[in-house]
């Protein structure tokens, strides 16, 4: 884990997690707003070929409207983007930016106290997949 984001490499496939990443989420509180195929987008757009990767944006929407409700600049964090990429051996890493470790975060404490909650689901959510 770098100092800024959650990661865990996952023994699971790619289609597999990406399948099963919308649940997890929900067990959590949160929906899927919206999921980028980067491989696609970069072989579309730029004529590129890229390694499977996914970007899922992620939104509790009880915590959103807590954070919002305490500083309107806290929508610059939503959604979450939980991501998803496909390494050399087939297997999958998903990551995720660490919440606590925001400058939002770190500037105001009711932010801070959300950030605590949404690092603690976002650690539950990568223990499904272990």
């Amino acid at each position: 884990m770098s100092e800024f984001a959650l990661s865990k490499n996952l023994d699971s496939k790619f289609d597999d997690t990406v399948a099963r990443l919308p649940e997890a989420l929900a067990s959590e509180g949160f929906g899927v707003l919206t999921q980028i195929d980067v491989q696609s987008v970069f072989a579309q757009k730029l004529n590129q070929p890229f390694r499977r990767y996914r970007i899922f944006g992620a939104c509790n929407p009880k915590l959103a409207h807590q954070a919002l409700s305490s500083n309107l600049l806290a929508g610059i964090m939503i959604p979450c983007n939980v991501i998803l990429w496909e390494r050399d051996d087939g297997t999958t890493t998903i990551a995720a930016v660490d919440p606590v470790q925001t400058p939002a975060a770190k500037a105001e404490p009711a932010i801070a106290d959300l950030a605590k909650d949404v690092l603690a689901r976002l650690e539950r959510v990568f223990k499904m997949f272990s």
